[in-house]
């Protein structure tokens, strides 16, 4: 018979284990949001000047992704160890598991449309992509998330029926305009 003691720790084990599966990702960076947005505001005013040569503003907008992705990683971090959150938590491994499967569909797409010349194509692909990214991450997350995720699948939605200089307005609304609502929102009521 076992003693008392080990029979308690693993009842503890078993409960802190089945709280941590039962958790939300709590460490969406708003603050980080805000930057981001900041930037793909940049993005969209740059990239309108390069409308006519498709290669250049793809370019300008990859390296927009690039800085937004160790914008939102250094927040994420940041913020992850302000308030003692684990970023390989089980909340944050399911998290990060919905969310990067639509990202990196949208990569593989990007790659594919730019090599065939489809540039029209991306605004809505990257907005639609980022959307459900969201939208299903959203489900281990705070509630704000998969209500920014859907409103980024609709802005991707008219893309999909919109030029090239339409779509370039809809990436600055959505990457920019969003990032900056919502970031403020998740800043104010999820802290920082």
């Amino acid at each position: 018979m076992r003693p008392l003691h080990e029979h308690a720790f693993d009842n503890l084990r078993y409960i802190r284990e089945t709280m941590e599966r039962a958790g939300s990702f709590t460490s969406i960076p708003g603050w980080g949001g805000v930057a981001i947005g900041a930037t793909a505001v940049i993005a969209a005013a740059t990239g309108h000047g390069y409308l006519r040569q498709p290669r250049l503003w793809l370019i300008v907008w990859l390296i927009d992704a690039c800085v937004a992705a160790v914008i939102g990683a250094a927040a994420m971090i940041r913020k992850g160890r302000r308030a003692g959150v684990s970023l390989t938590s089980p909340a944050a491994r399911r998290f990060f598991g919905s969310y990067l499967a639509p990202i990196a569909s949208a990569a593989l797409l990007t790659a594919t449309f730019a090599m065939h010349g489809f540039f029209e194509a991306l605004p809505a692909t990257w907005l639609l992509l980022y959307g459900a990214s969201f939208v299903s991450s959203g489900a281990f997350s705070i509630r704000v998330v998969p209500i920014m995720g859907l409103c980024f699948m609709a802005l991707g939605a008219i893309a999909a029926f919109s030029p090239i200089a339409a779509g370039n307005i809809l990436l600055g609304a959505g990457f920019g305009g969003l990032h900056l609502l919502f970031g403020f929102i998740i800043a104010r009521n999820y802290g920082g």
